[in-house]
């Protein structure tokens, strides 16, 4: 049994709240067998670079260089046969959309999004990863019909900053700050939002780091250190590719002093985390959790991201054997991920699909209701009936 710390707020008091979680039958299903990998395409096994990557285990510097190479897409050649075969195993979830609601019938989904990547494009500067006002509005609307977190490694102050949508959950720091709806929600059971900060008291030394970092990778041009609250990202994007031995080193160089910190990587950047047992995947089950649905048969958990920090959530999922994950990525990849999307603009169409899909469903669920309470002559009776839909779309699906 492991404790983390949750944090509620009540009338603008925020009240500490041990609080112990088993990791058991709550979570556990009947497990899938993660697909099979064609071979060919991916010359690094993602396993063994991970391993590769602890700063614990004597790190070879070139197994660092290894790795951050492979993270590349400029170093990913796609074989015709291979993508072919990888597609057959990952197909588009557009082109699966009516399987995918089909599977959905009868469960309450619940969405979940990476943003970098996933919401917003890849860029240089990652302090100017924006969002479109569409995808914005997408997922604004999104939201009156499902409950949805946007789960990042980035500082959950920041990836707020670009969403700007008050009636999200929010994970940040790779699951470990997560905050519920300020307002607007359909799905909050009270007004108390929900706080769950497990690394707390990393702080400091996350903090401590982060200064040393900044000052140490001042010599590697392009390199960019993002304090993102209880981790940090080591940005190499912008870096030239002969220069990331030495920014590994310098990395090596200040965590080797630092045994609680371990090392992570995704595309073009360094992660460094705690080494509590916390990610993206125990990010996505205290949501569920706090939602109602930890031991539920009928939710339907989506998640949508482009990065490996994302494949402990898409690995949770196929664990349960509920709902399923969606790899964002134009080459194949190592994933658990049950289907994929190319880009962000993909995964707009799905999501604008899955919106349009809700609202019709709701559209007639009303109108038989209502020619069945017609039928039976209690028309007055249902015009004074509760709604069976979101209060902001009554209108507009009534129509």
């Amino acid at each position: 049994m492991t404790k983390k710390n949750v944090l509620g707020k009540e009338s603008g008091i925020e009240m500490a709240i041990n609080m112990a979680v088993t990791n058991s039958s709550i979570f556990t299903t009947a497990a899938q067998k993660p697909p099979s990998v064609p071979s060919g395409y991916i010359t690094i096994s993602r396993k063994k670079l991970l391993q590769n990557l602890e700063i614990n285990g004597g790190t070879r510097i070139n197994s660092w260089v290894d790795s951050m190479r492979a993270s590349s897409p400029t170093h990913h050649k796609t074989l015709g046969d291979d993508q072919s075969s990888w597609m057959l195993q990952h197909p588009s979830a557009l082109d699966m959309f009516e399987q995918i609601t089909k599977a959905s019938k009868g469960k309450q989904i619940v969405m979940f999004l990476d943003y970098d990547g996933t919401l917003s494009p890849i860029v240089d500067d990652p302090d100017r990863a924006f969002m479109s006002d569409a995808m914005r509005a997408t997922v604004r609307k999104l939201a009156r019909y499902f409950p949805t977190a946007i789960v990042s490694g980035r500082c959950r102050d920041k990836v707020y900053s670009f969403v700007r949508l008050a009636e999200l959950y929010y994970a940040g720091s790779h699951g470990m700050d997560i905050k519920g709806p300020s307002k607007g929600s359909n799905y909050l059971k009270s007004a108390q939002s929900v706080l769950c900060q497990p690394a707390s008291e990393f702080l400091p030394m996350i903090d401590e780091v982060y200064q040393i970092l900044v000052e140490k990778t001042k010599s590697t041009p392009g390199a960019k250190v993002e304090n993102n609250k209880f981790c940090l990202s080591v940005h190499f994007r912008c870096v030239e590719e002969k220069s990331w031995s030495e920014l590994a080193q310098q990395v090596r160089s200040v965590l080797k002093e630092y045994p609680k910190l371990r090392l992570t990587q995704g595309r073009k950047v360094l992660e460094i985390r705690p080494t509590i047992k916390w990610d993206k995947g125990k990010a996505l089950e205290f949501l569920l959790e706090s939602l109602g649905y930890a031991n539920c048969a009928d939710v339907f958990p989506v998640y949508i991201g482009d990065d490996r920090t994302d494949e402990d959530a898409f690995k949770v999922l196929r664990d349960r054997g509920q709902g399923f994950g969606i790899l964002v990525s134009k080459i194949p990849k190592e994933t658990n991920a049950s289907y994929s999307l190319q880009e962000p603009s993909e995964v707009m169409d799905f999501l604008r699909r899955l919106v349009e899909w809700k609202r019709l469903t709701l559209r007639r669920q009303f109108r038989m209701l209502r020619r069945a309470v017609i039928d039976d002559g209690l028309v007055t009776k249902f015009d004074k009936a509760e709604p069976m839909i979101p209060v902001q779309d009554a209108e507009m699906t009534c129509a």
